[in-house]
């Protein structure tokens, strides 16, 4: 799992100047693209945590 730097995690959770600049980072991880706010987990950590059954509720679907 890529780490992203301490710096812009820092910098991310800093309150904004303006409401549109806020960055939302996955927790984990600290990526911001494909991030899922229900989850607060960027797409990567959310389907490696859904695999291993810690998310509750969530299941790899199969059909």
């Amino acid at each position: 799992m890529i780490m992203a730097k301490t710096s812009v995690i820092a910098r991310a959770k800093k309150p904004p100047k303006y409401k549109s600049r806020v960055v939302r980072r996955c927790f984990r991880c600290g990526r911001k693209h494909g991030f899922m706010r229900d989850f607060g987990l960027c797409r990567i950590c959310f389907r490696e945590l859904a695999n291993e059954g810690v998310i509750p509720g969530i299941r790899k679907s199969s059909w």
